[in-house]
């Protein structure tokens, strides 16, 4: 009798397991970061919950913020704590447009909850701020005056990078730098920032991007033929090793035109020194000592002969003869 009990006992236990795990079945279930069990369903309108309030924050409106964040924990109060309260005061903050205070409050949620789901939000929170100041948005100092935040902007990508070591942020967020200095025409600022870039990762795709930056730089940063032209020198440095390296991109970015340039750009420096010579006293001082115009002249026509500074200074010296002759 005992036996046929426990058998009716055990019959009924496997019917009821068998009627939940076809309930269950019927939706995905997965762990949540509480410990307990939620549906799929329930964690993606809890995502959708988060991302219309973030894009709240995006918007400004902060009435319209503070209510949705009222729902999100009336509608998940399992997932309301300390958390969720650290990333949405900072999300508030950055909806009343505090981007300073801001940035302070994403530090302290991203010191504190390494391990949150809403991490890389918080990132991309910073790397926003970063964005806009390094656009030129201001920042008060002492109170009472504001200046633009690119200083701030710099600090805070830098930042990023530091925290996300190796990662696609960290990236993005150096290149960020570099590219404002470039926009802002500090080219020798731009290339070491892209130098930097080089240093930390010298393979790679960034490594390309990297030294394409480089000799960008370099390039734009010749301020023409009465300055000192290393810069051309080192940038044609720069694309060389970029034609050797990566010969296909080389060709689709029509590097070959660049260096051509560069050669023209040379040689008219050349030409320039030489007509400086040329129109004062100091190319004829002593009749014992080379001719500097000579020299540069010289010098053109032998290394540059296809240049147009080639047939400028052809030019030049056939109208210096003429000269010459005149006062004979």
């Amino acid at each position: 009798m005992f036996v046929k009990r426990m058998r009716f006992i055990m019959a009924i236990a496997i019917l009821v397991i068998l009627v939940s795990l076809s309930a269950v079945s019927a939706d995905t279930w997965q762990l949540a970061r509480d410990g307990q069990f939620q549906s799929v369903e329930q964690q993606n309108e809890f995502h959708q919950a988060v991302a219309k309030i973030k894009q709240l924050a995006e918007e400004g409106d902060v009435e319209q913020f503070q209510s949705a964040l009222d729902g999100l924990k009336k509608d998940f109060p399992e997932v309301a704590g300390v958390e969720l309260d650290s990333f949405m005061n900072a999300e508030l903050l950055f909806c009343e447009g505090k981007f300073e205070g801001a940035f302070r409050a994403y530090e302290v949620f991203l010191n504190r909850f390494g391990e949150s789901n809403l991490y890389e939000a918080a990132l991309e929170r910073q790397f926003a701020i970063g964005s806009a100041y390094l656009q030129g948005r201001k920042k008060k100092v002492l109170r009472f005056f504001k200046i633009r935040g690119y200083a701030e902007g710099a600090k805070i990508m830098e930042r990023i990078a530091d925290r996300a070591g190796d990662s696609p942020a960290a990236k993005r967020a150096l290149k960020a730098v570099a590219r404002s200095y470039e926009d802002r025409k500090k080219y020798e600022q731009a290339y070491l920032q892209w130098s930097i870039i080089s240093s930390r990762w010298p393979t790679g795709a960034i490594a390309k991007e990297a030294l394409l930056g480089m000799a960008k730089a370099k390039h734009a940063a010749y301020k023409g033929p009465h300055f000192d032209n290393s810069s051309l020198i080192s940038a044609k440095s720069y694309y060389q090793r970029f034609k050797l390296i990566y010969p296909e991109d080389a060709r689709e970015l029509d590097i070959g035109k660049r260096l051509d340039l560069i050669e023209e750009q040379l040689a008219y420096k050349k030409f320039q020194i030489g007509k400086y010579y040329q129109r004062t006293s100091e190319g004829q001082a002593d009749a014992n000592k080379p001719n500097p115009v000579d020299i540069y002249y010289d010098a053109v026509l032998k290394n540059w002969p296809q240049s147009v500074a080639a047939k400028m200074t052809e030019d030049a010296m056939q109208s210096e003869e003429v000269t010459e002759s005149k006062v004979k």
